[in-house]
């Protein structure tokens, strides 16, 4: 038997880990330069949601992309560079150096996004293919959103639960392209000339242009439209506004509703009323997050 994997006791461990084969992220320096350590655990199981390349959860697409990162080496978006990939009989350890610098503003990201989504790039067979309906479908798993159910959402939150499958459906009918996958700020580090520097590829795939907008503009301060406007300007003149803004608004509206009923359904056992609960510290956030998407959610209740 092989010793389980350990970091190194003089690496600084870093908060914010995430992913579904995460085991933690740590800063180690070595050789005068500083490198970001990522371990990711391969799974005790086959459980398809981890094994299966094509889902957005698939446990070894970081260590995928370190070994071939001209899969996503711009434009728009570029990885860092990366260092050793370790294989043992317990996972995978990625190495890229630590990138520090001015985040860059979020048009110049938006229409970052965009140039990633329009370029011609042959997609990998460890590449996600069904982003929004793997997310939708762990909603599922849960029952759905049944604390929203109890809230004053709870007509407009079941009518989009129940056409859950027809919008899904629809933005498929759209371009497809390069998805990061995990378009939130903290993942869009630094400008490299027009391109924008990415981490955190667990999600990387294909699908519908304009999913990555429409995470994005969940995390973002300016509106809708005009990190549209920035994000189509990325396609390029043959953008169908159409197609790609029901492909953002969807994804955003999706996403927020189900963030907004995991943090509700947290502190929902409590003592008080649910609707007290609104302004807990853990759920606010999301509600004010819900509410600034109210615009988008309208066009998808007809």
């Amino acid at each position: 038997m092989s010793d389980m994997w350990e970091p190194d006791p003089s690496w600084r461990r870093l908060p914010g880990a995430g992913g579904p084969a995460t085991t933690g992220v740590w800063l180690a320096e070595v050789g005068g330069r500083r490198w970001v350590v990522k371990r990711l655990s391969a799974p005790y199981d086959s459980t398809p949601a981890l094994t299966d390349p094509a889902r957005a959860g698939y446990w070894r697409r970081e260590a995928e992309i370190a070994r071939h990162p001209g899969v996503v080496d711009g434009p728009g978006l570029v990885p860092p560079v990366f260092g050793p990939v370790q294989e043992d009989d317990d996972g995978v350890t990625v190495w890229s150096l630590e990138q520090v610098g001015e985040p860059p503003p979020a048009l110049f990201v938006a229409r970052a996004l965009g140039r990633f989504a329009a370029a011609s790039q042959a997609a990998p067979a460890w590449a996600s293919r069904r982003l929004l309906a793997d997310r939708l479908e762990m909603a599922e798993r849960r029952g759905g959103w049944p604390t929203l159910a109890r809230t004053t959402l709870a007509d407009v939150a079941d009518r989009l639960w129940q056409r859950r499958d027809h919008w899904v459906s629809g933005c498929a009918e759209g371009p497809e392209g390069r998805l990061h996958g995990d378009a939130v700020p903290a993942n869009f580090l630094v400008r490299s000339g027009q391109d924008v520097v990415a981490v955190d590829w667990q999600c990387f795939g294909v699908g519908p242009v304009g999913t990555d907008l429409g995470y994005y503009a969940l995390s973002s301060r300016e509106d809708f439209e005009v990190l549209v406007d920035a994000f189509l300007d990325g396609v390029g003149p043959d953008a169908d506004r159409e197609l790609i803004v029901l492909a953002a608004r969807v994804t955003a509206v999706y996403t927020v509703l189900s963030r907004a009923e995991w943090a509700l359904a947290q502190v929902a056992p409590g003592e008080g009323a649910l609707a007290g609960k609104l302004r807990h510290p853990a759920v606010a956030p999301h509600v004010r997050a819900l509410q600034r998407q109210y615009p988008q959610i309208e066009p998808l209740l007809g």
